[in-house]
């Protein structure tokens, strides 16, 4: 929620009025967080919408992909710890970029690390996610980094066991994307929004594909004695060839000199 806020107090001021999006508003009974808090003293009509009904959803969606709101119809679209629960994260993509006006902000908040909740966990993202999402849905980039464990001897390697469970024990990565005020026409764009809308949708959630089972041999011991196995072989490196020898008859003496 400290990352949303700082995208919040970064890029909005309290001297003009907001239509705000809160794509993914559904909050747990109890839940004492959520984005209209922090929204408290900005002048913002805020529209929640989620694709179940409930606390803080202002609008259901009868389909996953599809905003039930107007196109070019918001000025700041905000989503905080909702895309790792999508499927098919660049369809919701097109949808955001469709409801923002020209010149409008998206604010996504989604998890770099931390355990697989929820009935749907698919995703972590790091900045280079953040430039695909962009690219795909035809926004511009404004910021793109990630909460990251200390670096291992200032290397590329992070050091997990560092980490203050307490208080970091979930990452976040954080991208805020602008919808560009000019838009190159394109003959595709309308044709490929339609045809990728329409096939999320109809796939919808991952109820048609279950879980396969979990194989057996996947505990923390079997996996030890794999990779064993493979340091093995590894480090026998290719079998070397054996110089030449012909077998002597029992009892044979060899030439003389």
């Amino acid at each position: 929620m400290s990352a949303m806020n700082d995208c919040i107090t970064t890029f909005m001021t309290k001297d003009r009025d907001y239509q705000v999006l809160d794509f993914g508003s559904f909050t747990n009974v109890g839940q004492q967080l959520n984005h209209r808090m922090l929204l408290e003293g900005y002048r913002c009509t805020i529209t929640g919408v989620d694709i179940q009904a409930g606390n803080n959803v202002d609008i259901p969606m009868p389909q996953p992909y599809r905003i039930p709101v107007k196109s070019r119809s918001q000025d700041i679209v905000i989503s905080g710890q909702v895309f790792e629960h999508i499927p098919f994260p660049f369809a919701s993509m097109l949808e955001i970029a469709r409801v923002l006006r020209p010149g409008g902000l998206f604010f996504m908040t989604v998890p770099s690390r931390g355990h697989r909740h929820s009935t749907y966990d698919l995703w972590r993202y790091y900045p280079d996610s953040m430039r695909a999402l962009a690219a795909y849905a035809a926004l511009e980039l404004l910021q793109a980094h990630t909460d990251f464990p200390p670096r291992l001897d200032g290397g590329e390697r992070h050091d997990y066991a560092a980490i203050d469970h307490q208080y970091h024990y979930w990452g976040d990565t954080v991208g805020v994307f602008r919808r560009p005020r000019r838009r190159r026409p394109s003959v595709w764009g309308p044709f490929h929004r339609a045809v990728e809308l329409r096939h999320a949708n109809r796939i919808g959630d991952l109820s048609g594909t279950p879980r396969p089972p979990r194989p057996a041999n996947l505990s923390r011991g079997a996996r030890q004695r794999r990779q064993q196995r493979l340091q093995e072989r590894l480090a026998g490196g290719t079998p070397q060839a054996t110089p030449h020898t012909t077998p002597q008859a029992a009892g044979e003496t060899p030439p003389a000199g």
